[in-house]
């Protein structure tokens, strides 16, 4: 009679795994530095309401077509009082190019009003106040706590982080608060605000959704290309 043989799963150890991604992450800041080392947010703003109306409006549009409305929108609605005095359809036909304009329309309007009523229309510098208001959610929030006021609140996580970080093995998730609760554990919080400028940065220029150019990736000999085809 043939002898059975017993197939052992290998156990990864939680705490060695978790080790391991923040060796990783270290080494990713600290390359990522090298190659953007003044990255900054690309949405144009001069004050934290403008950039909290940009980020709203950039929600499933690119920041570029942002910044191609946004000048007429803060010529007319330059702080929270004239935008929450504006009509709706004044605001739709300035952001329609941007995509799901009568919502975000609606959006950037509520929370304006949402200032005024609650923060004497001056915008907060605590997330838990920001996401209280209409139209704003953690990334967002997040996004201006930490480009206007240098408050690493969270790491901020859009589509070029959420692709990026799984193909760098930080995170096996698709969900960006999953995704978000990942990353806080192996970045070091004085890096929050600068990994996820960075990492969108290198989204844009070299690791591109369709077409990574891992060939020329300063991250390739670090990067296990999780879900990749092998380079030839």
């Amino acid at each position: 009679m043939a002898k059975k043989t017993t197939i052992r799963k290998q156990t990864i150890d939680p705490e060695s795994l978790l080790l391991e991604k923040k060796e990783r992450a270290k080494s990713v800041i600290k390359i990522l530095k090298k190659v953007f080392p003044e990255a900054e947010c690309a949405l144009h703003h001069t004050s934290a309401f403008q950039l909290l109306v940009a980020t709203i409006l950039s929600a499933q549009c690119t920041d570029e077509r942002v910044n191609q409305s946004t000048p007429e929108l803060f010529r007319l609605y330059p702080d929270a009082a004239a935008l929450a005095a504006s009509t709706q359809a004044d605001v739709e036909r300035i952001v329609r190019p941007l995509g799901f304009f009568r919502n975000k329309a609606a959006n950037i309007r509520g929370m304006a009003q949402g200032l005024l009523d609650r923060c004497h229309g001056e915008i907060p510098q605590d997330i838990e106040q920001l996401v209280d208001l209409p139209g704003v959610g953690r990334k967002t929030a997040s996004v201006v706590l930490g480009t206007w006021y240098g408050i690493p609140s969270g790491v901020v996580v859009d589509t070029h982080v959420r692709r990026i970080t799984n193909l760098l093995g930080l995170t096996t998730s698709q969900n960006p608060e999953i995704i978000e609760r990942d990353l806080m554990q192996i970045i070091p919080k004085s890096e929050w605000i600068g990994f996820s400028h960075r990492l969108i940065h290198h989204g844009r220029k070299t690791c591109i959704a369709r077409r990574p150019q891992c060939a020329d990736c300063a991250l390739l000999q670090i990067c296990p290309r999780t879900g990749l085809e092998p380079l030839k």
